[in-house]
């Protein structure tokens, strides 16, 4: 649970050492508003991905899903900076699936988190294979992040890629690729 008061002291102590003042006009509203923020952009630090990956459907046909370009948004847990970018998902059934709507769900869970993308790919294809049991699930995530592009390097517009790939898509290059080319496509 996210402690609102202790962020506002720091976002004031934050203000000040920075040299600003936060008591002027501008920023006196400003600790209530990020602790506000947080909330929001680091809310899935208390939620269970498995909760919405719970409602499965049973389905005769074990062919490749693919829910591709959901767009997210997290923070680098090494300077606070956003990254964001587009997740794609791709598994294969064991007699179950989810509606797609749901896979959309488990990226926000654990982007709205600090953290690392590795880390987050790897948690967004853990928890499918957790939860729905797929034959094979194959997550690839591709990021701007700030840190590289309004500080250090200053790099505008370079992309990290991510994958992770479990079960029979682990070793199928030929599934990978047909995955990749959808995903291009």
């Amino acid at each position: 649970m996210l402690d609102k008061q202790k962020i506002e002291e720091s976002v004031r102590l934050f203000l000040e050492g920075i040299g600003e003042d936060p008591q002027r006009e501008g920023l006196r509203e400003t600790p209530d508003r990020v602790a506000r923020m947080c909330e929001e952009i680091y809310g899935g630090i208390n939620q269970d991905a498995g909760v919405h990956l719970a409602k499965q459907f049973t389905v005769e046909n074990n062919e490749l899903v693919l829910e591709k370009d959901i767009t997210f948004y997290s923070t680098c847990e090494h300077h606070l900076l956003p990254f964001y970018g587009k997740v794609h998902i791709a598994y294969v059934p064991d007699g179950k699936v989810v509606g797609l709507s749901k896979l959309a769900r488990t990226v926000e869970v654990y982007a709205r988190r600090a953290q690392i993308q590795e880390k987050l790919t790897g948690q967004i294809a853990d928890a499918l294979w957790e939860h729905l049991h797929p034959q094979g699930v194959m997550v690839l995530v591709e990021a701007e992040h700030m840190c590289m592009t309004m500080r250090g390097i200053k790099k505008p517009g370079s992309k990290t890629m991510s994958y992770v790939a479990l079960g029979t898509l682990k070793d199928n290059l030929d599934m990978q690729k047909l995955i990749l080319e959808m995903v291009k496509g």
